[in-house]
Parts: C-alpha cells; sequence; structure tokens
C-alpha cells in the first residue's frame, strides 16, 4: 500500500490555493491537511498539523516563506518545495542549493517532476539531506547571498559572502531539526561530540571545537575555556574568582569557568 503523503498548501491567493489544490486532489498518495493565506498562519498550521510535504509560496503578506522554515524548523522540518514567481536570477540560489521550486504559472509537468522528486525523497527517508539543503538556504537568505547573486550575474562587483554558520542540523529522536545558532546558549565539548545547550534542552552533534568556533560569528560567540564557547548576548555577568581566574553566569543562571587562557576575550 502506497503511504499517504500528508500535504499543506501555503499561498496568499486563494486562485494559486485553489489550483494547487485541484492538482493535488487528483493524486491517490496526497491528502491535504490544511491551508494557509501568510506567513504568520503558516507557522501555526506547520506546527499544529506537521505535515510531511509543504508547498510553499515565498513573497506573502506577514513574513516570507523563508521566515516560515526559520520560524519552524526547530520543531517540525517538512520536505518544502517553494512555489515562487521569482526571477531567473533567484531560481540560481535555489539550484544552488538543491531544493525544489514551481515557477508560476505552474506548469502541469514541473508540478509532476516536483512532486516525483518529493516522493523519492520521503521513500528514501532523506532528512539529513534536506535539512541540510535547508539550511544552506537559510544561511544564503540570512547573509543576503541572493542578492550577491544578482549582482554577481548582472556584472557587479560583490565580496565573498560570510561563511559563519546561523543554523545547526540535530537529530531529535527519529526527526531533525534546525537551531538557529542565536537560540544557543552555550556549546560544551563531551567526547568526540559538543553539546549544544539551547533552552532547558541540549542538542549533540559530531564537531569538533576548532571546527564550531571558526564557523560561528566571532560577535556573537566566544571560546571562554578548551571545552566551552559562550554565546555573548545570554552573558548576564562576570564574576572575578581566586588567582586570576573568572567565572560567567548567562542569563538562565547557568554558571561557566573561563579559562586563563581565554579570559582576555571577555574582560
Amino acid at each position: 500500500m502506497t503511504p499517504t503523503i500528508r500535504t499543506m498548501i501555503v499561498d496568499d491567493e486563494p486562485l494559486a490555493r485553489q489550483g494547487l489544490r485541484v492538482r493535488l486532489e487528483r493524486e491517490d498518495d496526497i491528502e491535504i491537511v490544511g491551508e494557509a493565506e501568510d506567513g504568520p498562519s503558516a507557522v501555526d498550521a506547520v506546527l499544529r498539523l506537521r505535515p510531511d510535504l509543504l508547498l510553499l509560496d515565498v513573497q506573502m503578506p506577514g513574513f516570507d516563506g523563508f521566515e516560515v522554515v526559520s520560524r519552524t524548523a526547530a520543531e517540525h522540518l517538512p520536505n518544502v518545495v517553494f512555489v515562487t514567481a521569482y526571477d531567473r536570477y533567484a531560481l540560481q540560489a535555489f539550484m544552488a542549493h538543491a531544493l525544489d521550486y514551481i515557477l508560476k504559472p505552474i506548469a502541469h509537468r514541473r508540478f509532476q517532476e516536483a512532486l516525483r522528486r518529493a516522493r523519492r525523497e520521503l521513500e528514501r527517508d532523506a532528512d539529513a539531506e534536506s535539512a541540510e539543503r535547508l539550511r544552506g538556504l537559510l544561511d544564503a537568505r540570512d547573509a543576503d547571498e541572493m542578492a550577491r547573486v544578482r549582482d554577481l550575474m548582472a556584472g557587479a562587483v560583490a565580496g565573498p559572502p560570510p561563511s559563519f554558520i546561523s543554523r545547526f542540523t540535530v537529530r531529535d529522536g527519529e526527526r531533525l531539526l534546525l537551531i538557529r545558532t542565536r537560540d544557543i546558549e552555550w556549546i560544551e565539548a563531551a567526547a568526540n561530540y559538543l553539546l549544544l545547550h539551547a533552552g532547558p534542552r541540549a542538542f549533540q552533534v559530531r564537531m569538533t571545537m576548532t571546527d564550531v568556533e571558526r564557523r560561528l560569528d566571532p560577535k556573537q560567540f566566544a571560546r571562554i575555556h578548551r571545552s566551552t564557547i559562550v554565546n555573548l548576548d545570554r552573558v548576564a555577568s562576570i564574576h572575578p574568582e581566586y588567582h586570576g581566574e573568572y567565572r560567567v553566569v548567562l542569563a538562565s543562571g547557568q554558571a561557566l569557568k573561563v579559562g586563563r587562557a581565554f579570559r582576555d576575550r571577555l574582560v
């Protein structure tokens, strides 16, 4: 028996939603579980309905489709197919990150191709790969890389895009989440892994302290110990200890030791 793909439609145009609905209702393995017409309602519906597949408009009231993914990815990350009227330059950015998209006005063949690709990814359980693709696209959006692509293709001179990571892909049981770096309070080394402390939870990733330190924005994160990195925005106070050592207290109340070799990064 073919598994049912729980699908959600997000578009601010009623006729566009109706057109997508009519196309999807012809597919035996598709169940339409909900619709939304703007960014805020889309976030609420995605978190409530947890669809397998999301047909997501890019330009919408409230906030755009990228922000919808950004705000839901830490709790639920469906397979995303963007429905967009973006010009060919922005599409290059989509293609560079290997995400699928449907260009408006929608062509039947292209729509079927996007569904086939979504089915393949769902069948082979490609959650990790899809999550990495989405993270790459969101990082590009945060760094305004799409504007750079457009400028470069138009012949303008532009510098290299920032390489700092803005999200981590983490496994949470059988699902994958995207954790924004700004939501991380501190990072702790644990054997061959790192623990990302975000709110009351800690998420495990397989990276080294040297690697993660290099990929984080030094204006926001500082290494304070050979096994500890803190989010500077979460530091509430700094306390001197004996023999020239210090400890920091985070907004959550967590106290962390500052190594002597790293104290100049804070004081």
